[in-house]
């Protein structure tokens, strides 16, 4: 399970070896060994025991913002003690096999778009012909990415940027076009968001970064140093990269929530300034459904695991392809 301290005042203590979740509704123990990990909203707090007690249990704490990005996090000192795979990171971020991988990426990412459209069910005219033009150029910019080459990422960095947002424009514009009329918008909007569609989907992303840089720390891969996205000050790089491959997972929960119609006028707040805000309906129902997705048992490559735990394995894969060089 995921414990969530999503309400101001709420405190995380420790008591008999349980974790004591003390709030304004009365207090409730619960079994560390139960959860996966905790996110700590602004107003919420965690004693040092607390602190140490999930360490002990290797339970990921996360520290979110209102995007439901991570703004910080508490890991065991073992983490990321493995000098060797960062050395080989490095050395692969400027050899020809990163090309390779990022190519790979995105050739992927697009494959996960054009699955999600093409299950769709397309009821009108404009929707048909709206999602074979789509599905047409995306499978354009995938040939485009596979023929461009050069030794070095930074080399060809610029069209693959361009073609990949191109791709992510056309890809969106079609599945807005498959929204219930309240829930569609004009464009993607990040920070801040909007509408109520983009509003849910930057808070799901946030759960996806969490989710990345957990695994990328455990298996001992710094997450800054980044092979595809610009390396910034204090931004994990490589989670951006690695997180490509499993954004089309918060966009099918967002889309289903979306077409069933749960997030109404409670789940958000509209600021002066025109953007949408999740209020704690819409975080509690969107992070429950984001996290009852992830555990979902799926195949990959012949491997039958909950969606989570995929994420880990692909984290210690690409810390066995940095080693191999």
């Amino acid at each position: 399970m995921e414990l969530v301290l999503n309400t101001f005042g709420t405190s995380l203590q420790v008591e008999d070896g349980l974790f004591l979740v003390v709030s304004k509704d009365g207090k409730q123990t619960v079994d560390p060994s139960t959860v996966k990990s905790i996110l700590i909203n602004r107003g919420a707090k965690i004693s040092s025991d607390a602190a140490l007690l999930a360490i002990a249990n290797e339970i990921d704490v996360l520290f979110v913002d209102a995007t439901g990005k991570p703004g910080g996090r508490l890991w065991s000192i073992k983490y990321g003690s493995i000098s060797e795979i960062r050395r080989a990171q490095l050395e692969f971020l400027y050899s020809p096999k990163a090309v390779k991988w990022i190519k790979n990426l995105l050739r992927t990412k697009i494959d996960n778009q054009i699955g999600l459209l093409l299950s769709l069910d397309a009821e009108h005219e404009n929707q048909k012909v709206a999602l074979e033009q789509c599905v047409n150029r995306l499978r354009d910019y995938q040939t485009k990415i596979e023929g461009v080459d050069a030794p070095f990422v930074n080399d060809i960095a610029p069209s693959l940027r361009g073609w990949e947002g191109a791709a992510s424009r056309a890809y969106f514009a079609t599945l807005n076009l498959f929204l219930p009329p309240e829930y569609q918008f004009k464009e993607r909007s990040q920070h801040p968001a909007t509408d109520v569609f983009n509003c849910l989907l930057n808070y799901a992303y946030g759960i996806l970064y969490g989710k990345v840089e957990g695994a990328l720390i455990k298996a001992g891969i710094d997450p800054y140093a980044g092979i595809f996205h610009r390396d910034d000050y204090n931004r994990p790089a490589l989670v951006f990269d690695v997180i490509e491959l499993y954004r089309i997972w918060a966009d099918y929960v967002v889309f289903s929530l979306c077409c069933q119609k749960v997030i109404d006028q409670e789940c958000f707040s509209i600021k002066d300034d025109g953007s949408y805000w999740l209020e704690n309906m819409g975080k509690r129902i969107l992070i429950q459904s984001m996290n009852d997705y992830l555990d979902e048992i799926i195949y990959i490559k012949g491997i039958a695991r909950s969606r989570l735990n995929h994420i880990e394995l692909q984290a210690h894969s690409l810390a066995q392809t940095f080693l191999k060089g």
